[in-house]
């Protein structure tokens, strides 16, 4: 009997379904009995020099070498190309077009003449912050923002060349990197903004700067009645360069305005102040994705979008002001698919168990992947463009969802098997999961579940 002759439940390799690739395809060039010779002891392919620790990942194929044939052997150059979606059925789609599509709708909506600075810090939502920051880009935002140093290096050592700026004060100790990489910081304390300018000097740069202007957030900034005394402090210096001068509002997406007038007003003054005193406050900007769709008096120079470049609504105000089209989405495929009896239970704790007439399908995706412990049977897949609930508790790496294979008047039936595509967040066909669903469900806003998202699967572009 050939291989192609056994009975697919003891090979799975008789029904091979369109596309399957067999594992003779990552290893050398001439199979034998599913594996290819080496012509020797040594691995084939494996560069002269090649370390003793990496070496060992290829020993179990030197280990078992058929005797009438030498030493099996693995070429690493393709291994190296096997595609992370195959490597673990588990991936999130990032959408290029619908960023585009986003950064052109907030240009549109803050009209000419305003800059727009995209906010990639995070790994740029959990979406990639390399390929999310070019693509904004190119789509017209000319400015960066990020969290840390360490973002704004990504940045350039993928040869990202816009202006970059860290929404926070780094530590002395990361003047040289803001230097070298030309990354310039946000400012709020004298101390650091002498080191800054002095370090600058000593290489006969100049230290470009943003002043953070605390307007009642009470997170950084120089609080902003104290903004001309903070600049007294520092402006002698002549390394230093004022590039541009923001705050961040607290409520630009509560329904309550109070707080986000107040904020507004004291921000006004501050500006107004270093403008009586002779300083050129340089690039005005406040306005995050909240205060940048629904308040065009903030606009100023530059706006920062954050969330709504990755096409989530930062409140439901915004829904109707603006069209923006969500970036990621959450794919799997079925590695299990078994007809559970009647009372069995599922999962830890067998907190749900079968009403018979199902079939419990697994995916591999579970909280470590971002998809929180907290939706437990409390979320829905989508197989074939219809919904089915998610049972049992989400495991580390693993969950499961229902399917009903009983026969409703027209209702069509599903039937999914192992390979079949499941999506956790996204629309297929009418039926759409969103990562608004989840957080409501949760309690939580969307950007921690985005960014969660990003943990462990791989990114496919598309």
């Amino acid at each position: 009997m050939t291989a192609q002759e056994l009975p697919n439940g003891f090979t799975g390799f008789a029904n091979r379904k369109p596309g399957f690739e067999p594992a003779s395809a990552s290893v050398g060039h001439t199979p034998v009995g599913g594996y290819t010779t080496g012509g020797g002891a040594s691995l084939a392919g494996v560069p002269a020099g090649y370390e003793r620790g990496a070496q060992g990942a290829f020993q179990y194929a030197r280990d078992h070498a058929r005797p009438d044939t030498g030493a099996a052997s693995f070429d690493p150059d393709k291994l190296r190309l096997i595609p992370d979606t195959d490597r673990r059925w588990a991936w999130t789609e990032i959408d290029l077009n619908a960023l585009r599509h986003n950064v052109a709708s907030l240009k549109r909506h803050v009209g000419p003449g305003v800059r727009v600075m995209a906010v990639v810090k995070a790994d740029g939502y959990g979406h990639g912050a390399v390929r999310c920051a070019k693509t904004a880009l190119n789509s017209g935002a000319e400015y960066l923002g990020v969290a840390t140093v360490n973002e704004a290096i990504e940045l350039r050592e993928a040869l990202v060349n816009a202006p970059i700026l860290v929404l926070s004060q780094p530590p002395d100790e990361a003047i040289p990197l803001l230097l070298a990489y030309k990354v310039m910081p946000s400012v709020y304390t004298p101390d650091f903004a002498i080191r800054y300018a002095e370090a600058a000097d000593a290489f006969g740069i100049r230290a470009p700067y943003h002043l953070a202007v605390n307007t009642g957030m009470n997170r950084i900034g120089v609080r902003h009645d104290q903004v001309v005394e903070f600049l007294s402090q520092v402006s002698f210096h002549r390394a230093l360069d004022l590039v541009g001068t923001f705050t961040h509002f607290a409520t630009a997406d509560a329904p309550e305005t109070l707080d986000f007038h107040i904020q507004t007003k004291r921000f006004l003054e501050a500006i107004q102040g270093m403008r009586v005193a002779g300083v050129d406050p340089g690039i005005i900007h406040a306005a995050n994705s909240a205060a940048a769709i629904r308040y065009p008096d903030v606009h100023f120079d530059m706006v920062r979008p954050g969330i709504a470049l990755y096409g989530l609504h930062p409140c439901p105000e915004t829904r109707t002001m603006i069209d923006l089209k969500p970036v990621m989405s959450v794919h799997a495929r079925v590695t299990d698919a078994r007809l559970v009896p009647m009372s069995e239970g599922v999962s830890y704790g067998m907190n749900y168990r079968s009403p018979g007439s199902v079939k419990i399908c697994t995916v591999p995706v579970g909280y470590a992947d971002g998809l929180r412990r907290g939706l437990s049977g409390r979320t829905d897949f989508i197989v074939s463009g219809q919904r089915f609930r998610q049972v049992g508790n989400i495991c580390m790496d693993q969950c499961m969802f229902e399917v009903d294979m009983r026969i409703y008047g027209t209702r069509r039936r599903v039937d999914p098997q192992i390979g079949d595509e499941v999506v956790l967040v996204g629309r297929q066909g009418d039926s759409v999961v969103t990562l608004d669903d989840m957080a409501n469900t949760l309690g939580t806003i969307h950007y921690e579940l985005s960014i969660g998202f990003a943990q462990r699967m791989p990114r496919v572009y598309v």
